[in-house]
């Protein structure tokens, strides 16, 4: 008579083996529902991020379908969000980044197509709390002091904080940190100047261009 199953040497292994396809693949089904939700919660994050710095009704068009790829000035990838309005391109908006006291900083630029600033949000940091973190729109109106600026406004020499000699404000006990939100943003104004053909040479009107 043969022996029980169970007691056969293979049968753990073929148990473990059955266990480990079955978790795989509820795993895979829970994976494949929520993918679509996860996306789209990034994508309104996305989204909710970039209309934010832009004024009301400063563009129609849907920015995360309407970017480009260009190489950022540490020659990673970067993504460039554009914003039309009435199929006139106003604005190009991107991240750039520094190092602050806690780490780095992530912001989020928009800037018009004269080279101006629209509007910056700095959108990740490990900043101190009650001080650093003050380059928060939310905290503090500090961030809107870029808004208007361009690389001549002022001039490259006074683009710091006024303990280096510059325009900017810091803030007390928290240097480091709006001195690299303004090299950053300064930056990002020149990789504008230095690569405002690519951003807007698909063929459509630009800002101020239309006759």
């Amino acid at each position: 008579m043969s022996r029980p199953l169970p007691d056969a040497p293979w049968f753990p292994g073929v148990t473990l083996g059955v266990v480990m396809l079955v978790t795989t693949a509820v795993l895979a089904f829970a994976q494949g529902a929520t993918r679509d939700a996860i996306e789209q919660a990034q994508a309104d994050d996305t989204r909710q991020l970039l209309t934010q710095i832009l004024p009301p009704g400063y563009a129609d068009n849907n920015l995360l379908s309407d970017t480009l790829q260009l190489n950022g000035p540490s020659g990673a990838p970067l993504t460039v969000y554009r914003a039309r309005h009435g199929g006139t391109l106003k604005a190009v908006l991107y991240e750039m980044s520094g190092n602050g006291y806690g780490g780095r900083i992530v912001l989020l630029m928009a800037v018009d197509m004269s080279g101006r600033v629209v509007g910056v949000r700095v959108t990740r940091h490990n900043e101190t709390p009650g001080l650093g973190d003050k380059v928060e729109a939310a905290r503090n109106p500090w961030i809107r002091s870029f808004d208007g600026r361009a690389l001549g406004d002022p001039p490259p020499a006074r683009w710091a904080v006024k303990k280096d000699g510059g325009d900017f404000e810091q803030f007390a006990g928290a240097t480091i940190t709006p001195r690299a939100v303004v090299a950053a943003v300064r930056q990002g104004l020149e990789f504008f100047a230095a690569h405002k053909a690519a951003l807007s040479g698909d063929g459509a009107v630009v800002e101020g261009e239309r006759k």
